[in-house]
């Protein structure tokens, strides 16, 4: 029997939608996806030999063309805002364009899944429209390698360097955007993750550290030991770059990863992190209502109420989830903050930036070249 591969679309927009794919085999699949991955990094370095099969190769190599396109298209001049960079448009579209051509090549792919396989890989550089980024585009990258598994592209024997080195140079090319372009945090709140954008290294990091001699959760307060470190474990080269564009303690900027140093072992934060990002990611409507589902990934539950809007728009397929006045702190967590998409966020880049440029003028406080450290905001 063929299979009828469909254009990934939006399919949540209200909680009880929610609840159904909680309850889903789709869910239950990425959920078994992420901890199959994570198992398979206990213990191992960034920097670790890592034998690569010819479609790990094609795999980076792509990841490598998105950020040569980043080096061809640069920001445009925007000095009187610090939120997203108008340039961030083309490079989505140019991506957008290419996408499919790059997956003609992807070895062992089926011809007649592209159109749907591709969607996910266009979605997970960040919103065209709003100019941002935020764990569910994280997401969209996940969702993409797990298809090309589904599809017979990767094996089991690959899930080692999918992690360590194509969704490790994933997250760089990701650094690379949002300094160039300014990305903004999804959400009025940041990410429903860790850091401004991004939930995964620091799960995945977290089990590389699982059983490590010397290195404990609270080694991230460690300026010696991250600066050593941190080309080996993906969570402490994230506390790092946390640490080198915002100022002040931990505690006052990234007051959760601060929570979480105080952790024993490295077991436990890593078994927090699979429970949180199912409550934080997969549980938050703000995040599930863009989800993208199609014939590989598939909604499996109650339909949605009638659009009021055309699809193309940004802010279609979902509800802003606002909380009642008096409701109970239960009911708030489950709607999330309320605000997912329709209050632009500065970029942690453009206060620094924002900031150095105060500083060559003789105004702001902060020395050395570069981006600046500067407080969260």
């Amino acid at each position: 029997m063929t299979t009828q591969y469909e254009a990934p679309k939006k399919a949540i927009l209200v909680k009880e939608q929610l609840e159904s794919f909680q309850a889903s085999q789709t869910h239950a699949d990425i959920v078994n996806y992420i901890t199959t991955l994570n198992q398979c990094v206990i213990g191992v370095k960034l920097t670790d030999d890592c034998p690569s099969s010819e479609a790990i190769e094609y795999l980076v190599s792509t990841l490598d063309r998105v950020e040569q396109l980043a080096t061809e298209i640069p920001p445009v001049e925007n000095k009187a805002s610090r939120f997203g960079n108008p340039a961030f448009r083309t490079l989505y579209d140019k991506i957008a364009t290419e996408a499919e051509n790059w997956h003609q090549g992807i070895p062992n792919l089926p011809t007649d899944a592209i159109a749907e396989v591709s969607v996910y890989f266009k979605e997970c550089w960040g919103n065209r429209t709003r100019i941002d980024y935020g764990s569910g585009m994280e997401l969209n990258f996940l969702c993409w390698i797990y298809c090309l598994e589904r599809l017979g592209v990767l094996t089991e024997d690959d899930h080692k360097a999918l992690v360590i080195r194509v969704f490790w140079r994933y997250i760089n090319v990701m650094r690379v955007l949002q300094s160039t372009y300014w990305l903004e945090p999804a959400g009025s709140h940041g990410v429903w993750g860790l850091d401004d954008y991004h939930f995964l290294p620091f799960l995945f990091g977290s089990a590389q550290l699982i059983g490590h001699k010397y290195i404990r959760p609270k080694s991230i307060h460690d300026a010696e030991l991250l600066e050593e470190y941190s080309k080996h474990y993906m969570y402490l080269a994230c506390i790092k770059f946390i640490n080198s564009i915002k100022t002040a303690s931990l505690r006052w900027h990234s007051p959760m990863l601060d929570d979480i140093s105080g952790v024993k072992t490295w077991d436990k934060v890593n078994a927090g992190m699979i429970k949180m990002y199912q409550a934080e990611v997969l549980g938050k409507l703000p995040v599930i209502q863009h989800f993208l589902f199609g014939s590989i990934l598939p909604y499996q539950g109650i339909p949605a109420p009638a659009p009021k809007t055309e699809e193309e728009d940004a802010h279609w397929g979902h509800s802003h989830a606002h909380v009642p006045a008096g409701a109970s702190p239960v009911d708030r967590a489950a709607l999330g903050w309320g605000d997912c998409c329709g209050i632009s966020v500065p970029s942690a880049f453009a206060a620094a930036a924002d900031e150095a440029e105060k500083k060559r003028s003789g105004i702001g406080l902060l020395g050395g070249q570069g981006i600046r450290p500067v407080p969260f905001d």
